[in-house]
């Protein structure tokens, strides 16, 4: 099985590589085998690259895939509403089908505007079957995932793990703002003897814009290091944001949804500056877009703003390289490195919306959108070819996915059409 890519602008994101305004790519066996300004070869498939810009895919860190069905209803609401609304209201009408049919179709959407490698954040755990229904969904999605389990019970992690074995599975801790830090230094000890990576969120906004200090409390007691993913880390002291380099934490940075629900600043900027590089991730789809252009621009933009710091390659880094080192898999993917999975995305640079493109890399994240991805493959395998998806039957999907909404919504008693204003208690 081999495949060349002609004549495409590549941007590897490897800085062995570097960028080719004209490159080849060779896959072979789902592997990267060479890539270079021509690769001779007579015994591949050829797939004419001109006038596409050929990237890694991108790397979301942190995404609640569960809640797909309600895209959209809460572009409004503050972080209480949102707990309100979908944990307090919506969660509990929640049945497997219904996380089997959000899971899939949201996987199916990061997959179709180019992720191709996602971390689903789960926490409709009410019941083991909600966590069958979306392990199976991520498996029949196209794509590399990881099921990061916010379980209630270490018994439960330890079932699941039996199913996932590596680099499929983290764990998803409740933390310092929501458990008890020995809660938290059992789960921590219990993802150290399982060989999982831990993911926690972490931010002030979650103790109503007080700094409780959660950082310092996991740091001295050793619960912080490589293997831990801070997600939004928003509002803490200095001192705490230099605990998490010096453990060697990452952190994961979701701007839209961090802005729009009183988090405070994205801290890319703040993170950069003490060693940590972010990565970047979608959160949730009631609140925010789910592709991860929208992501850098106002990751961009906002760092900018503040001052003038980040340029468009990091942004790019971070929803690349640095997304899949957050994963403990950037030996895998992440760049267009010999060796690695042949993990693509092709753009059409001839589209009239990024048309002609001179720096690609300043185009990717200044203009990008969901609507270029021509061509998407994972592991070597083309899984959207000229703009459409390939073997997934899309109108029945949403079909049942519009039910299973309209479903839970009658059992809730609220409405889907965004008049719906949760009320915090």
């Amino acid at each position: 099985m081999r495949t060349l890519l002609r004549g495409g602008m590549v941007v590897s994101m490897d800085p062995a590589v570097g960028d080719l305004p004209r490159g080849d790519v060779l896959i072979e066996d789902g592997r990267i085998a060479a890539v270079a300004a021509v690769v001779d070869t007579t015994d591949a498939e050829v797939v004419d690259a001109a006038g596409k810009i050929v990237l890694p895919g991108f790397v979301d860190t942190h995404r609640h895939t569960w809640q797909t069905a309600f895209r959209g209803i809460g572009a409004d609401w503050t972080f209480g509403q949102y707990h309100v609304a979908m944990h307090g209201t919506l969660r509990r009408h929640y049945l497997p089908e219904d996380v089997y049919l959000g899971n899939l179709l949201g996987r199916i959407e990061a997959l179709s505007s180019g992720v191709t490698t996602m971390l689903d954040w789960f926490h409709c755990a009410d019941r083991p079957e909600n966590a069958d229904a979306a392990i199976d969904a991520l498996r029949e999605a196209p794509g590399h995932s990881i099921f990061c389990y916010g379980a209630g019970s270490q018994d439960e992690i330890k079932r699941v793990r039996a199913e996932l074995p590596g680099d499929t599975m983290m764990f998803g801790l409740a933390g310092p703002q929501r458990a008890t830090m020995d809660t938290v230094a059992a789960d921590v000890a219990l993802a150290r003897e399982l060989g999982l990576r831990v993911s926690v969120h972490a931010h002030t906004a979650a103790d109503g814009g007080v700094d409780r200090r959660p950082i310092a409390g996991m740091y001295d007691r050793g619960l912080l290091d490589e293997r831990t993913t801070v997600v939004h880390a928003n509002g803490f002291s200095d001192d705490q944001v230099a605990m998490m380099a010096d453990a060697g934490c990452s952190v994961s940075i979701s701007p839209d949804v961090e802005l729009k629900m009183g988090f405070g600043w994205p801290e890319t900027g703040r993170m950069l500056a003490a060693g940590i590089r972010p990565s970047l991730s979608i959160d949730d789809c009631p609140s925010a877009g789910g592709d991860m252009f929208a992501t850098m621009r106002t990751a961009l933009a906002v760092q900018r703003g503040l001052d003038g710091g980040l340029t468009a390659r990091d942004l790019l880094e971070f929803a690349t390289v640095d997304g899949a080192r957050a994963c403990g898999l950037d030996v895998r993917t992440g760049s267009i490195t010999v060796g690695k999975d042949a993990d693509l995305v092709l753009l059409d640079a001839e589209d009239p919306s990024v048309f002609p493109v001179g720096d690609p890399v300043g185009t990717i994240v200044a203009a990008g959108h969901p609507g270029l991805v021509d061509t998407v493959y994972v592991a070597g395998k083309a899984v959207k070819r000229d703009g459409r998806l390939l073997d997934l039957d899309l109108p029945e999907l949403r079909a049942r996915l519009l039910a299973s909404r309209d479903r839970i919504a009658r059992a809730a008693g609220v409405p889907v059409d965004g008049s719906w204003t949760p009320q915090p208690s």
